[in-house]
Order: structure tokens, then sequence, then C-alpha cells
């Protein structure tokens, strides 16, 4: 299935679909283990901050502004 075949569809089956995909990868837990190497560098630099009393967590509510803007932005550029 093509990608703008999965983004055609209607939000429902879009979803179970990604349920379906989610689950054929948790059946495969080594497929999983592989962590991206920019990925493990941006953890071990929060976990670093975090062990060195740096952290500067965002308040949920200002985060959720933020990806709500963010996700419009992306649903405008979209179309």
């Amino acid at each position: 299935m093509e990608t703008a075949e999965l983004v055609a569809l209607p939000l429902r089956e879009r979803l179970l679909a990604m349920e379906a995909l989610w689950e054929s990868l948790c059946r495969d837990p080594a497929s999983l283990q592989t962590v991206p190497t920019w990925h493990a560098s941006v953890l071990n630099d929060r976990l670093a901050d975090l062990e060195a009393g740096r952290d500067n967590p965002t308040p949920w509510e200002t985060a959720k502004v933020r990806i709500r803007a963010q996700a419009e932005h992306l649903t405008k550029n979209a179309s």
C-alpha cells in the first residue's frame, strides 16, 4: 500500500491500520532493539542534563499548545 492510499483512508481506518502495524512490530521485540545513533545521543544528553540538575521540563499546558500549533501548521501545508 502506498502512502497516498493510506492518507486517503478515513481517520478510523488509518488508526486501525496504525494499530495493526504497531501490533506486528511488537510481536518481534528484536526488531525494536536498534535505536538510531542520533536518537541515542539525544536520550543520553537528556539523561546527563537530568542527572546534573539541568533539566528544564516544559509544562504540559505549554507543550500542548506548541504541539497543536505544529500539527495545524503541518496540516495546512499538507493540503
